[in-house]
């Protein structure tokens, strides 16, 4: 029953400040409308040439995350196996720490191939 309680009111939070936020811009809209301001003021960011978001990107970022998370299990064995570390202590460290090289790695390509 408990849990029913915390996603009642999570959903609540959340649709309360979706609510909020898209009644107040509507209404800085049309106050901008009121006073004459041009309508171009609320296409910004949406044109196509500046849109950042790209699957191919986005894949990448994922597949080496989630790659750099299995070598992080893997070590995290090895250092388990050979009581280098205790085996909780490996196992996290070991995942943190390859994930976190990997993103680092995909930055480092993906830096590379912008310039």
């Amino acid at each position: 029953m408990e849990t029913a309680i915390v996603f009642i009111a999570l959903f609540a939070g959340v649709f309360g400040i979706m609510y909020l936020y898209y009644t107040t811009r509507h209404k800085e809209r049309l106050a901008l409308i009121d006073k004459g301001a041009d309508a171009s003021l609320f296409n910004t960011g949406k044109e196509r040439g500046n849109l950042s978001f790209s699957w191919n990107k986005f894949t990448l970022k994922i597949g080496m995350f989630l790659m750099g998370i299995g070598l992080g299990v893997i070590a995290g064995a090895l250092f388990s196996s050979m009581s280098v570390l205790d085996e909780g202590a490996s196992y996290v460290s070991m995942i943190f720490l390859c994930g976190g090289l990997s993103l680092v790695l995909y930055y480092a390509i993906f830096d590379r191939k912008v310039r």
